[in-house]
């Protein structure tokens, strides 16, 4: 797909976001945080859903999780954050960041699902336990799952932990997430050969 036709379906996917009402979470947010970043991205992250900092800038990733993630992403990834896609499988905030209920989620799948399409990543990386087990459809751990490769339709998932677990537990879970990382990239550079 060319960019402009790309440009042109995720505005229009992100204008049908911001007035989606599907779910209770429509009461409740300040601002639908659609997802940011490169619409010709290799790499698509996907975290669990909106913060009160999300919220209220409606961007995905700005708060204390946000900065992590942005410095691995450039120490890591050796690419600038714009580079990559980042969304959430919901696009409002869960009320008292509680994690987002069935319905909730399924209200939100289709526009995930438009964006990965459009953006075409080349992997997807999940950040913590929601957003792998809801897009792998399992009940399996971060622990046992991060690190590796999972086929999803036509992409390839590779789950991590969510920066917000590195900040809590520190210096061992941000180096799994670093090793992670590195293994998305080779397997981007890779797959360009």
């Amino acid at each position: 797909m060319i960019q402009s036709e790309k440009l042109k379906q995720i505005k229009s996917l992100e204008i049908k976001a911001n007035s989606c009402l599907s779910c209770q979470l429509a009461k409740t947010r300040t601002n639908v945080v659609f997802g940011s970043g490169s619409i010709d991205a290799d790499i698509f992250f996907i975290g669990e859903g909106p913060g009160q900092e999300e919220d209220l800038q409606a961007l995905p990733f700005v708060g204390r999780s946000g900065k992590l993630l942005t410095r691995l992403i450039e120490e890591e990834l050796e690419i600038p954050r714009s580079d990559c896609y980042i969304a959430n499988i919901v696009k409002c905030r869960p009320p008292a960041n509680r994690n987002p209920l069935p319905q909730e989620s399924a209200a939100c799948t289709p526009f995930l699902i438009k964006q990965l399409e459009i953006v075409s990543p080349k992997v997807i990386i999940t950040l913590g336990n929601v957003a792998t087990q809801y897009m792998l459809e399992t009940k399996e751990g971060i622990t046992k799952l991060r690190g590796q490769f999972f086929q999803f339709s036509d992409f390839h998932i590779m789950p991590t932990f969510h920066p917000a677990a590195a900040l809590r537990s520190g210096a061992v879970v941000v180096a799994q997430m670093r090793a992670d990382f590195a293994t998305a990239k080779h397997f981007v550079e890779k797959s360009r050969r």
